[in-house]
C-alpha cells in the first residue's frame, strides 16, 4: 500500500527559462536537465514545450534538448503543449511520460496563452486525448487561474470544481492547480484543495504556485495540510508566464520544497542552484 503522506516534487526548468530574453545554448539546457535528473531530488522534470517558436523562442529547441537528455526510469519527463499540433509532435516520443495542457478557467488568459476560447480549449483536450489513446503517455491538465485572476473574469471555487468534473468525464486523470499570477491566498488554497478532495477523492491534485518568497512556505503548508502531496517549483524561484499580466511573479522555489519535505541535503541543492545560475548566465 502506498504511503498517503509521501510527497512527490516536480521541477520546472521549462517554466523557469521560457521568459529569459537571451537564447540559452541547447547544450547548456541538456547539461542542466541531466543534472536535475541525476540529483534524484525530483520525481518529474517539466523540461520543455512543443509550442510556437514565435511565441516562446527560448523553447524552440525542445526536440534537440530531448534528444540529449539521459533518461532515468525513476524520473518522469513532462512537456507542455498548447494545441493538437504540439500533441502530434510530442505523442509517441518514448522519453516523454506526460504532456501538460494549460486549461484556464479565465477566458482572457486562455486567449492570451493559447489563442483559444475556453470552449475551443475543451475541444482541443478531447482531440489530444484521442490522439494519445494508443500510446503510453498521459495528459496532465493545468487548471490555470485556479485561485482567481487579475482580469476581472468570473471565478469561484465551484467553477474550478465544475471544470474538473467536465474534464474528468472526457478522460482526464491528472490535474495541477496553477496560480500563474499569485492570486492564491493561504485561505483559498486550503479551501479549494479541501473542496476538491471531498468531491474527487480519487484524483491526486498537484499544486503549481507562482508566489512571492515572503509567503511561499505558508502556501505550501496550506496545500499540504489540505491533502496535496505533489508540488511543482523551479530552482531559485525563477519563471513567470510571458502571457500573464504579471510575468515577474516567479515559481515556488524548488530548494524551499526540497527543504520543507526533507528530500535532499543543502549540498545537493546548492549544486543545482549553481547549475541554474550557470545555465542562465549570458556569456555572449
Amino acid at each position: 500500500m502506498s504511503n498517503p503522506n509521501a510527497v512527490s516534487l516536480v521541477d520546472c526548468p521549462r517554466d523557469a527559462i521560457q521568459g529569459i530574453k537571451h537564447q540559452i545554448p541547447t547544450a547548456k539546457k541538456i547539461a542542466y536537465i541531466n543534472q536535475l535528473i541525476a540529483s534524484k531530488l525530483f520525481d518529474c522534470i517539466d523540461f520543455g514545450s512543443f509550442v510556437s517558436p514565435k511565441a516562446v523562442p527560448q523553447l524552440s529547441d525542445t526536440l534537440a534538448v530531448l534528444d540529449g537528455i539521459e533518461k532515468d526510469p525513476t524520473v518522469d519527463l513532462l512537456a507542455i503543449i498548447a494545441n493538437k499540433r504540439g500533441a502530434e509532435t510530442a505523442a509517441g516520443l518514448e522519453k516523454i511520460d506526460f504532456l501538460g495542457y494549460p486549461f484556464s478557467i479565465s477566458e482572457t488568459f486562455q486567449k492570451n496563452n493559447t489563442n483559444a476560447t475556453i470552449a475551443q480549449a475543451f475541444d482541443t483536450v478531447k482531440e489530444v486525448l484521442e490522439l494519445m489513446a494508443k500510446g503510453k503517455q498521459e495528459l496532465v491538465i493545468y487548471i490555470s487561474m485556479a485561485f482567481g485572476n487579475p482580469y476581472g473574469d468570473p471565478w469561484h471555487m465551484d467553477l474550478v470544481e465544475e471544470w474538473v468534473g467536465k474534464l474528468e468525464q472526457i478522460g482526464v486523470k491528472h490535474f495541477s492547480l496553477a496560480d500563474t499570477t499569485a492570486e492564491a491566498t493561504v485561505d483559498n488554497i486550503r479551501l479549494l484543495f479541501k473542496q476538491l478532495s471531498l468531491v474527487y477523492p480519487h484524483i491526486p491534485f498537484s499544486s503549481h504556485f507562482h508566489s512571492n518568497v515572503e509567503n511561499a512556505l505558508l502556501k505550501i503548508d496550506a496545500a499540504y495540510d489540505s491533502g496535496c502531496r505533489r508540488f511543482e517549483g523551479a530552482i531559485l524561484g525563477y519563471g513567470g508566464c510571458p502571457f500573464a499580466k504579471d510575468e515577474l511573479v516567479g515559481n515556488m522555489p524548488s530548494e524551499l520544497l526540497v527543504d520543507r519535505f526533507q528530500k535532499g541535503s543543502f549540498e545537493e541543492v546548492s549544486k543545482l542552484m549553481q547549475g541554474f545560475q550557470d545555465l542562465i548566465r549570458n556569456d555572449v
